[in-house]
């Protein structure tokens, strides 16, 4: 069987930066699993697993556009200390925060720390990066009506209700 759109697809997988540095990997643990064209993967990787199939091997080279896209300018602000409260003398570059938007949540980095403001970035943290990643197909089977409905697999190694 080869991985078209609504296959359950397991892959093991490593994910490196162009510098080869292990940024991700399955190995030692659960393989991946995923519901094919459902966007649950980034489309760059998606697009270069169609058609494989069980035992296929694959090395695929995702540029930024592919994958968590370029950075955003927008998505990059100066906030005032202040906003975080109480625990304002602990912010720190590298800190991770919940920042709440018209939009919804979104996930924030701390850039910089300066005398009255606080950098904070919310662009995923690869966005802009070539990725690296080295597949190996193990497992593809139909998806089942309901994993079709909620765009997402269901039972071990996906989503249980």
């Amino acid at each position: 069987m080869t991985i078209k759109q609504n296959s359950v697809v397991t892959i093991h997988y490593e994910l490196k930066n162009t510098e080869g540095e292990v940024l991700d990997s399955s190995k030692g643990q659960d393989p991946l699993v995923y519901l094919h064209g459902a966007n649950n993967i980034i489309v760059g990787l998606e697009e270069q697993l169609e058609g494989k199939q069980v035992g296929d091997e694959l090395t695929a080279h995702i540029a930024p556009e592919k994958g968590y896209g370029m950075p955003v300018e927008a998505l990059i602000q100066e906030v005032p200390k202040e906003a975080f409260g109480a625990e304002v003398d602990k912010v720190e570059v590298g800190m991770r925060f919940q920042a709440e938007t018209e939009q919804g949540p979104v996930p924030v980095v701390v850039t910089a720390v300066e005398n009255d403001t606080v950098t904070v970035d919310g662009n995923h943290p690869l966005a802009g990066q070539d990725l690296h990643f080295e597949v190996s197909v193990t497992e593809v089977r139909d998806a089942s009506a309901e994993e079709v409905e909620h765009g997402h697999v269901h039972g071990p190694g996906g989503h249980q209700h």
